[in-house]
């Protein structure tokens, strides 16, 4: 029998019924600590590369730069997602936390020494490629332990707070350098201190009960390896058989392309073609200041996704932010001030966020838990190839101070080109009518699709008779809270 309407507005409601439920707020705290402690160790190893006064970097070094700390994401990905749907995810953020741990000191006492070269980029592959698990886990896990209709309020809290705390623990990197020094064995300490967080994924992991978080068949264990080898076409057969997510996915590489561009223009600015401009610093402080801002626009994220999401739906809320982003380049990006550098950042972290918590949204809702965790590698790997590509190509591009009017321009040709495939793939897809409810999806009331369930051009998403019951509970005709 459903439940009452709740009378709460329906922010507040979704972020106090999730804040009661104790397995929500262990892996939100587990968020917290790993993504804080990714923050560190990658603001350390940029500021090693980028802003040590013992090194010297030019574009090309950059993006290199940015290649190790984002191949990861890509080389791991097709492994994590495969394993993941068949390990005990409790099990694998015990190990991998410990893991961590180990792999950064490592790290740290080789940035500390002034290696650099294979030694060094080696030491940051293995250890933020760990740090994968942990984060495909914690997306994977999440349905286990919140209500389908709460997965946006959910998403919009774990996933934004979690790039919060990542671009936190990089200001604390770029505050702690800024005390001690920004020399190789400085930058060693900085990596060093992200350990914390490797603490943190351990010592929390360990109060879930055994199998709690997924996934719901482990009985495939014995085959990982087979499915190591599928892991990227098994994820890309099932985001293909869900509209919603194909399109939500084409938003996220445009922007993923574009951002890598304007990533590294601001990485050349900083560097080289800014000074400082009143309270506002270039260098490695002008880039802790401009992590703040994009931090800023997670948190905004976090408030305006579910409530934009709960009025237009996410294909709308898509649209709205990808048009925001054209609009942040053309007017913030041209000027190449800081001040505008800074709006910038602000924005397109807003907009980034929004539209990743689309994405995650719909892979939690159209793909079963037995195939989610290969869905959600698959799309680690996809965009951050496209970022390292955007990146790489940029860099070819661009003057050694990073003014470039055409970069600029060329990021917001992609968002534009991302709207005009999100299109394409909604129109290919999606039935009429299937564009509202609470978080995106159509309440049966309001003519569409019930949330979560198989739509005519979608049977395959239904959940399998794997699916536990925390991804497969009842779903309501309209959700108490719409």
């Amino acid at each position: 029998m459903l439940a009452p309407p709740d009378r709460t507005p329906p922010e507040r409601g979704r972020r106090r019924d999730l804040a009661a439920q104790p397995g929500f707020l262990r892996l939100l705290t587990i968020r917290l600590g790993a993504q804080w402690g990714d923050g560190v160790f990658q603001a350390a190893l940029g500021g090693a590369v980028l802003f040590n006064p013992e090194r010297q970097s030019d574009p090309v070094l950059v993006a290199l730069g940015l290649a190790v700390v984002l191949m990861p994401y890509s080389l791991v990905g097709p492994f994590a997602g495969a394993l993941l749907d068949r390990w005990d995810r409790r099990r694998v953020f015990i190990v991998a936390g410990g893991l961590r741990a180990v792999l950064t000191l490592v790290t740290a006492a080789v940035v500390a020494a002034g290696v650099t070269g294979p030694a060094l980029y080696l030491g940051a592959l293995t250890t933020i490629g760990v740090s994968r698990f942990v984060q495909a886990g914690l997306s994977a896990a999440l349905p286990h332990v919140v209500a389908p209709r709460r997965l946006v309020a959910a998403n919009s809290l774990v996933t934004t707070s979690g790039a919060v705390a990542a671009a936190v623990g990089a200001a604390c990197s770029f505050a702690l350098t800024g005390l001690i020094g920004a020399g190789d064995a400085q930058s060693g300490i900085a990596a060093a201190a992200s350990v914390v967080g490797s603490v943190v994924i351990v010592t929390v992991a360990v109060g879930f009960a055994r199998g709690s978080l997924g996934p719901d068949d482990p009985s495939e264990a014995a085959r990982a390896l087979k499915a190591v080898a599928l892991g990227l076409v098994d994820g890309a057969r099932a985001a293909r058989e869900a509209p919603g997510v194909v399109a939500a996915f084409w938003a996220v590489a445009a922007h993923r392309l574009a951002f890598g561009v304007a990533t590294l223009v601001m990485l050349l600015l900083m560097r080289n073609g800014l000074t400082d401009w009143g309270p506002l610093q270039a260098g490695v402080a002008g880039l802790g200041e401009t992590v703040v801002a994009a931090a800023a626009g997670l948190g905004v994220a976090a408030v305006v996704t579910p409530w934009l999401t709960a009025r237009v739906g996410r294909p709308a809320t898509v649209r709205i932010m990808l048009v925001l982003a054209v609009l942040a380049l053309l007017t913030l990006g041209l000027p190449m001030t800081l001040p505008t550098i800074l709006g910038a950042g602000f924005v397109l972290g807003l907009v980034g966020q929004a539209i990743k918590l689309c994405s995650d949204a719909a892979v939690q809702r159209e793909v079963d838990d037995a195939r989610r965790g290969r869905v959600f590698a698959l799309s680690d790997t996809v965009f951050n190839v496209t970022y390292v590509l955007a990146v790489a190509a940029a860099a070819l591009l661009a003057p050694f101070d990073g003014r470039s009017v055409g970069l600029v321009v060329l990021a917001a040709g992609l968002y534009v080109l991302g709207l005009v495939v999100h299109e394409i793939a909604l129109r290919r897809g999606v039935p009429v009518g299937d564009t509202r409810g609470p978080d995106g999806g159509a309440a049966e009331d309001q003519g569409g699709t019930q949330p979560g369930a198989p739509s005519a051009t979608s049977t395959s998403t239904a959940p399998s008779e794997s699916v536990s019951a925390s991804s497969t509970s009842q779903r309501p005709a309209a959700d108490d809270d719409a």
